[in-house]
């Protein structure tokens, strides 16, 4: 049985326990996120398996074992240590088991909007934080504006003021862009590490090549 304590002595491997996984179910598509150390649990259970995310065999899967194994040779401050093995953080798993299709629909809600439009005001261009910022109806409901993904952007609350319950051009405004419903699985949300790391693009891009998966 892989011994499954994690020793953590030092700040770094602390650091490394907290950053995000990917979780595919056993169909190979992406379902959550949980934290490295929450990974390493699932994969000393054999309730999962590493994947691969790099070298010639890209994709194969690994238990505990095989990914130490994997990991020899990297850098020391790299490495979480159990109380056998020494390896590198995972980034992506796959559960053995559950084969549940994720919801592909984003719920439309006040934070997923500003999500969305990246906590930029539509009108003037500049970000804010989430106290400074409203939602505008596009157009406006007394003149049979709804509350849709459609109509509605983020504002600030100056832009949400002056713009009013009138449309935009009657107050000599702009819109930056045309609202439309976000394609970013809500399970995930919308975060930075997810656009800037390439092994998880390949699962959560839709319009990327399909991966092959390794027997």
């Amino acid at each position: 049985m892989v011994e499954s304590s994690v020793v953590v002595p030092e700040q770094a491997n602390k650091l490394l326990l907290d950053c995000p996984v990917l979780v595919l179910n056993r169909l190979w598509q992406p379902i959550h996120t949980c934290s490295v150390k929450r990974a390493i649990r699932l994969v000393c259970l054999g309730h999962a398996q590493i994947v691969q995310t790099d070298g010639d065999a890209r994709y194969q899967t690994h238990d505990l074992i095989s990914w130490a194994e994997h990991s020899s040779g990297h850098l020391a401050g790299e490495l979480i240590r159990t109380v056998r093995h020494a390896f590198r953080a995972p980034r992506i798993i796959v559960l053995a088991l559950y084969d549940r299709i994720p919801r592909k629909e984003v719920k439309f809600t006040r934070q997923n909007v500003f999500l969305r439009d990246d906590f930029v005001c539509q009108y003037c261009g500049k970000r804010f934080g989430d106290r400074e910022l409203n939602l505008d109806h596009v157009v406006p409901r007394d003149k049979g504006g709804k509350t849709t993904w459609e109509n509605i952007v983020t504002s600030c609350i100056r832009c949400n003021t002056r713009k009013a319950n009138k449309l935009a051009y009657e107050v000599g405004m702009n819109l930056l862009r045309k609202p439309k419903a976000p394609r970013w699985r809500p399970i995930f949300g919308k975060r930075p590490e997810l656009s800037e790391d390439e092994s998880w693009a390949q699962f959560l891009q839709p319009d990327r090549e399909r991966v092959k998966v390794s027997g």
